[in-house]
């Protein structure tokens, strides 16, 4: 294992007041557009055909204004303990929650977009310190995305996927965790897969949400169930992958919106959690209005509505076609994902996967939607991981 370094600081979130009541002033003084066309349609996918309907737009940013309380989740944030650190110039912020237990393992999980730590928030303290004496425990690290949340924005280009993968090695390592497990969805998967790919000498496995094959591949050979997911994610990426295509191609621009609107930044991000979740209406169906709001604000209060758009630009599209994943690898394709891999295809990368889970619910935010099924998977994943390194 390798030894703590002094280098990492505790840090502790404290909100101003009167960035609070900005944000509230904001709220009040909002503009917002006339009802979409499709208003009057039963509730459904086709009620946000065009985008996040008003009613429930106004309903949100009334209880945003009026009845949520940022505090909470502030203080939460800090009791699971939270750090700093400088990797290259650039300070990054992380949870850290060390288990009790001598026997646990290290374990980072990274988040993507729309989301933030906020997508672990809710199963850190059960990974840590399980209930079941005899669930595996986790040393888990969360850290913050570059220009996410409390890590710093990067002032030049550079701070793609790859330097990311490299920086969590570093991460670890000064935490004292030569080895370890990594989890990761959305960009977070994308990460975990290059972490392996590149790093195999630290990385003790993978358990991910997101399996990019590599490009190419045939649908011969696939079932009927394979060939409507290969289907689904192409037409994602021809119908509904606008809002990837504007952050890669102009960051700078949607930036200036979701910074200076919290209107603007609560629908763009809100529009995600609904579409992406596996609901039949409303987000909220899966995941609390205060949950979602958590994410959001501190989106707003760390202004980082621009910074986090620029991963896309750093990555869109950037996973080298040869990255091969070597080490055990435990995949679950959630089945109300946006992106969903054939296992076939998913093997072109990941050469020794070891579980392979197929869920009955959930979506693109597990850790937010179902969250005690998704503990268990992931205690199940990575126990097999380990089995495999034996």
């Amino acid at each position: 294992m390798s030894r703590p370094s002094s280098d990492v600081r505790a840090f502790e979130a404290r909100a101003a007041d009167a960035d609070l009541d900005d944000l509230r002033a904001r709220l009040a003084a909002a503009r917002l557009p006339e009802a979409e066309t499709v208003r009057g349609a039963p509730p459904g996918p086709g009620r946000w055909a065009q985008g996040v309907p008003l009613a429930d737009l106004a309903d949100v940013v009334e209880y945003w204004r009026t009845g949520y309380d940022w505090r909470p989740f502030e203080a939460r944030l800090n009791t699971i303990g939270q750090f700093r650190t400088d990797i290259d110039g650039l300070g990054i912020h992380f949870l850290h929650r060390r288990s009790a237990r001598a026997d646990a393992t290290p374990l980072i999980m990274t988040h993507g977009w729309p989301d933030s730590v906020v997508r672990f928030i809710d199963v850190v303290e059960e990974l840590a310190d399980p209930k079941d004496a005899d669930a595996p425990a986790f040393h888990v690290v969360v850290p913050s995305l570059p220009g996410f949340g409390y890590s710093d924005k990067p002032a030049v280009t550079g701070w793609g996927t790859e330097k990311i993968a490299a920086a969590w090695v570093e991460l670890m390592g000064r935490l004292g965790y030569g080895t370890f497990l990594a989890h990761g969805g959305d960009w977070g998967g994308n990460i975990t897969s290059v972490l392996a790919g590149r790093f195999p000498a630290h990385v003790l496995g993978v358990h991910s949400t997101f399996a990019e094959a590599p490009p190419g591949l045939t649908t011969d050979g696939l079932t009927e169930t394979e060939r409507r997911w290969a289907e689904g994610t192409r037409d994602f990426w021809r119908r509904r992958g606008a809002y990837a295509k504007l952050m890669a191609t102009g960051p700078q621009t949607i930036g200036y919106a979701l910074t200076d609107s919290p209107v603007g930044l609560l629908a763009w991000l809100l529009d995600k959690f609904a579409e992406w979740s596996d609901t039949d209406d409303s987000p909220f169906e899966r995941i609390s209005r205060d949950r979602i709001l958590d994410d959001v604000t501190l989106y707003w209060l760390t202004r980082s509505g621009a910074s986090s758009s620029r991963i896309y630009y750093e990555s869109h599209n950037s996973v080298d076609p040869e990255l091969r994943v070597d080490v055990p690898s435990a995949i679950t394709m959630y089945p109300y994902d946006v992106e969903k891999a054939p296992r076939p295809w998913a093997q072109e990368r990941y050469r020794r996967i070891v579980r392979w889970g197929e869920p009955e619910s959930g979506g693109h935010f597990p850790s937010l939607e179902v969250p005690e099924y998704f503990v268990n998977d992931l205690r199940e994943g990575l126990a097999a991981v380990l089995a495999a390194r034996g």
